[in-house]
């Protein structure tokens, strides 16, 4: 890892409290190989390179597995506010803190060694915000937000997360090639027997 960015001072956010209306509710407690959906998320997490991990969650089953796991357990009672509202209790949870990674729970093809390559390219170049690039060119999760954008995503409002932030910066992107699946989100049953094809 670079030292360029000292890495114990990059922080986690694990974006947990999504009401999965078009999956008919409960998506992240669904199972896939073996393990749910939010547990999948939880394990491809290189904890040991983070100062801080916030689970934020309205599900008790997921708050109390993040503190079994030594996470902080961030209650968010208003999911049906959006996410804007998880990125901020996810990130004055965390702070202080050089770095945020954020994460979603519905990429079961996600593998650590893809979050560990999102981290590195982070280290190489703390500026930067980091984000993966499937072979279309379309941007996916989990995305790497440097300090100084902290007061932009703060100030999100509705179901907007960081995806509009990236937006309104483009020159400062650094992207990170991975593979379609990896990046696939599962917001229907269907699309989760999809995966389980794949």
């Amino acid at each position: 890892m670079d030292n360029k960015m000292d890495m114990r001072a990059v922080a986690c956010v694990l974006l947990a409290a999504g009401v999965g209306s078009r999956f008919g509710g409960g998506k992240l407690l669904a199972e896939f190989g073996g393990e749910r959906l939010f547990e999948h998320a939880m394990n491809v997490l290189p904890k040991e390179l983070f100062s801080r991990v916030a689970v934020v969650s309205g599900c008790e089953d997921i708050l109390a597995e993040s503190e079994r796991r030594g996470f902080l357990a961030v209650r968010n009672s208003a999911p049906e506010k959006g996410v804007s509202l998880s990125v901020r209790l996810g990130l004055e949870a965390v702070k202080p803190c050089s770095a945020v990674l954020f994460l979603v729970c519905d990429q079961p093809l996600l593998r650590k060694e893809s979050v560990l390559r999102i981290l590195e390219a982070g280290a190489a170049h703390p500026e930067r915000i980091i984000a993966p690039e499937g072979a279309d060119g379309r941007l996916g999760n989990p995305c790497l937000f440097p300090a100084a954008y902290f007061p932009e995503l703060a100030a999100l409002e509705g179901d907007r997360g960081g995806k509009r932030v990236i937006r309104a910066h483009p020159e400062a992107v650094l992207t990170v090639p991975l593979p379609e699946k990896e990046l696939f989100d599962t917001d229907t049953k269907e699309d989760l027997s999809r995966l389980k094809e794949i």
